[in-house]
């Protein structure tokens, strides 16, 4: 007689809206590891660097984002608040990376201290993003 439990971790979430989810964190932490490279050596590649990492994120968060929206609006899951909170938290990582991204295009000089700060910022926007992708409250699914 097999036996399941019903509080077994489930992913709530498409498979491949995950991947794309997920693919941000390392970029992002490339990202913030860069700047600090160039805080410390103050070589311009550093941020060359930073800059592909930021685009190649939200390459991947723009996908997340798009299936995100969709997800939401479709007529047959049930719309609650905390799928809303999801869009939102992805929206915000998205918009911050951004601004981090336009931040990035200046001189090198220029983009600091504001391009580590922010790079910061939206590493933490994208732990949360990631954490309610795996949350069921957030993704939408009943109890």
């Amino acid at each position: 007689m097999a036996t399941t439990h019903q509080n077994s971790v489930r992913i709530v979430n498409h498979p491949l809206h995950i991947v794309l989810l997920v693919s941000t964190l390392p970029l992002f932490i490339g990202a913030l590891l860069s700047d600090w490279a160039y805080s410390v050596s103050h070589e311009i590649q550093w941020i060359n660097f930073a800059s592909w990492l930021i685009v190649g994120a939200l390459l991947f968060l723009g996908a997340a984002l798009l299936w995100t929206v969709i997800d939401a609006l479709r007529a047959d899951r049930p719309h609650n608040r905390g799928k809303w909170i999801f869009v939102g938290l992805v929206v915000a990582t998205f918009i911050v990376g951004f601004i981090n991204a336009l931040v990035h295009a200046k001189d090198a000089w220029a983009a600091m201290p504001a391009g580590l700060v922010l790079s910061f910022i939206v590493l933490v926007l994208a732990i949360f993003s990631i954490w309610a992708g795996f949350t069921r409250p957030f993704a939408g699914e009943r109890k």
